[in-house]
């Protein structure tokens, strides 16, 4: 039998080493951007089970005034990528908070179609130093990743610069805390702040979308496809922000009757061709 020379010998086992490193630095890459296309996320504000039961999703929205530090571990310890945000309202306040009452003289109107609901004011000094300075930094304590905050949009029911202002100054105390600062809808005060005030990037690391093709009918107590002109304006919103490197989040709301498969489709596509996480829900309360 014939003996390999030494040099073809090592030149034999470079090729392999080198061959098995792109296959290897490929696996990686695979499984990176496969696990980031496949992430799954998902938003149950009313969830008062076991967060165990919501393990499949990567990245999960919950309200953790309603659950425990230990909750929210386990949750976390289920999967090594495992991402956690919770809910907080910035603009409005909901009867059922325990802290409604302090600041029920703040308020300033009705929430509609949410008839427990207020919008407050958010230029209050008292308003921001509880978000910052009381709720955000419990919340904080549970070991969540982030915050999804909720009712920026208390900027386009009340468009003055002192609401602004006072909409700034919270969002910019979220951002100081160096987790992530994921607004939900929010475009008026978005846009309003980086045309007067400064970069989005002071205020959020993303944004979720309620709504982009899909609408709730409130009349008819139906989950709708949105009309074309709103779904024009959304994405051109939220395409604006995730060309600059915002995170977009979208939650659409559809249910399940059969008519609906061919909307849902078109959804996913949307989503999946801009790289956006997508969580279809088939009641509001996203429960």
């Amino acid at each position: 039998m014939n003996k390999m020379s030494n040099k073809r010998k090592n030149a034999l086992i470079i090729t392999l080493s080198v061959a098995g490193s792109l296959i290897l630095i490929t696996a990686l890459l695979y499984h990176y951007f496969s696990t980031e296309k496949d992430a799954k996320y998902g938003v149950f504000l009313d969830h008062d089970g076991d967060l165990l039961e919501l393990t499949d999703y990567d990245h999960l929205v919950i309200d953790a005034q309603c659950h425990t530090t230990e909750d929210i571990d386990s949750y976390k310890c289920s999967g090594d990528d495992n991402c956690i945000y919770s809910y907080i309202n910035i603009g409005s306040i909901e009867s059922f908070r325990d802290y409604y009452d302090r600041f029920r003289d703040i308020t300033l109107g009705d929430y509609d179609n949410w008839e427990d609901e207020k919008w407050v004011d958010v230029s209050d000094e008292r308003w921001q130093s509880f978000i910052l300075d009381e709720l955000a930094p419990a919340l904080l304590d549970k070991g969540i990743d982030g915050f999804f905050v909720d009712n920026c949009d208390i900027y386009y029911n009340y468009p003055s610069d002192e609401i602004l202002k006072g909409l700034a100054t919270i969002m910019k105390g979220l951002r100081a805390t160096g987790v992530s600062v994921i607004l939900n809808g929010g475009d008026a005060f978005l846009d309003a702040y980086t045309q007067k005030m400064g970069p989005w990037s002071d205020v959020v690391t993303g944004i979720n979308q309620e709504c982009v093709y899909t609408r709730i009918d409130w009349d008819e107590d139906a989950l709708v496809a949105a009309k074309d002109e709103d779904r024009e304006y959304f994405t051109e919103y939220i395409e604006k922000y995730g060309d600059q490197g915002a995170c977009i989040f979208v939650i659409e709301y559809v249910d399940d009757n059969p008519v609906n498969a061919a909307l849902k489709k078109e959804i996913k596509k949307y989503c999946k061709e801009h790289n956006y996480l997508l969580y279809i829900s088939d009641s509001i309360n996203l429960d």
